[in-house]
């Protein structure tokens, strides 16, 4: 039996405390998509529009990807325990002084620069250290983890729904800091039992490599599908009501298809440890643009329902192909600095495309100009994947 084995296994073995500091630290954090369900009330209270509390989101999205990338520049700087609980502790200050907001100047610090950023370095950790354990189904584990966003966003919005109504929304977003404080200080105990690397040993120094051109397709792909996710799916419980579909139906199919959008990012992670991430991703492509034919088309509740479902569940699946083809094409000590640089194409689309479908529905009074710019760039996506390699690294080497 080679040195190898018993190696693999004791990296197997504490492969699941990784995990579940992944997962008890990324469900909180995934609260941030649950951010609207907090609008109404800031705005009776503060007297803040609606358009600047779109800014707080935007600009938690800028600070969720400058955290992402910048976690790669400290690995080195302390133990991984260290770090994690230390952005945890970042993230959580920074709701807790959003909690006590008077303006939107302190929530634009609390919640945008500091929670965001915080969540951004924490997210990235966390992953880097369960792709240092991985040695097998590395796509199916990455898919799991860039789930946990959304299911997080499940979970908290019927919970600060309630909490709103019953204490108000300075209470939920105190009780939230609790909950990432709590969860931060448990996903840091699990990180020191996994005893997760975030970078090679000083010894084993290698120089990082290249982005690539495949780094440039492959954002531009996740950009392509998440451009005409965000620009449909931000603007999902309006189209709905357009339609002619009941607020309760609305509602419903927007929680419904989060839902969906988590399954499908397990589910294209797993695709990419069978099939080509090209495959994967441009099939995921068509998936979305059938959605949008479809709403576009047919025009009614029950297709809207459908063809936006198609539509989310398009963009998982390339979401987490993108997220599991990361973990195939680059080695597991790149994997957080390549993630954390491919986000940005996430943020881009999350602040602009949103508010191009607001503004287009505004001119227009309809959604059916959203929707043909969405199939166009799932048309671009479809070519543009196939470009793609077929192979990841450890076939070329």
């Amino acid at each position: 039996m080679s040195v190898a084995a018993p190696l693999a296994r004791s990296q197997a073995g504490r492969l699941w405390a990784a995990l579940l500091a992944a997962t008890l630290l990324n469900l909180p954090l995934g609260s941030v998509y649950s951010f609207s369900v907090l609008l109404r009330p800031l705005e009776q209270e503060l007297g803040i529009p609606r358009s600047a509390l779109s800014l707080v989101f935007g600009v938690a999205t800028a600070g969720f990807t400058v955290g992402s990338v910048a976690a790669a520049f400290l690995y080195r700087a302390a133990p991984a325990p260290i770090l994690v609980f230390a952005s945890a502790v970042v993230a959580s200050g920074g709701v807790a002084l959003a909690a006590t907001a008077t303006g939107l100047a302190q929530l634009l610090v609390g919640y945008s620069v500091v929670f965001g950023t915080g969540g951004g370095v924490a997210y990235i950790l966390l992953q880097q250290g369960v792709n240092m354990l991985v040695t097998r189904r590395r796509g199916l584990v990455n898919g799991y983890i860039v789930s946990l966003y959304p299911m997080g966003a499940m979970i908290a919005t019927p919970a600060f729904h309630a909490c709103n109504e019953a204490f108000g929304w300075r209470t939920t977003l105190g009780g939230l800091a609790a909950v990432l404080l709590a969860c931060g200080t448990a996903a840091s105990l699990l990180a020191w039992h996994s005893a997760a690397r975030l970078a090679r040993p000083a010894g084993r120094v290698e120089r990082p490599a290249a982005l690539g051109l495949t780094f440039f397709k492959l954002s531009a792909t996740f950009f392509l599908a998440a451009s005409a996710g965000l620009m449909v799916l931000s603007q999902a419980r309006e189209i709905v009501a357009t339609y002619g579909g009941a607020a309760t139906l609305a509602v419903a199919a927007t929680t419904a298809i989060t839902g969906a959008i988590a399954a499908a990012r397990i589910g294209g992670g797993w695709l990419v440890d069978r099939f080509a991430v090209p495959h994967v991703m441009c099939a995921a492509h068509a998936l979305a643009l059938g959605g949008g034919v479809l709403v576009t088309a047919f025009p009614a509740p029950a297709t809207a329902v459908l063809g936006l479902g198609l539509i989310g569940v398009g963009y998982g699946f390339v979401s987490g192909s993108t997220a599991g083809g990361i973990g195939l094409y680059w080695p597991p000590a790149d994997y957080g600095r390549i993630a954390g640089r491919t986000y940005i194409a996430w943020c881009l689309a999350a602040i602009c495309l949103p508010v191009l479908a607001g503004y287009l529905f505004d001119v227009t009074r309809s959604y059916v100009t959203a929707m043909l710019i969405a199939g166009l760039a799932n048309v671009t996506g479809m070519a543009l994947a196939l470009t793609l390699p077929r192979r990841g690294w450890r076939k070329e080497v």
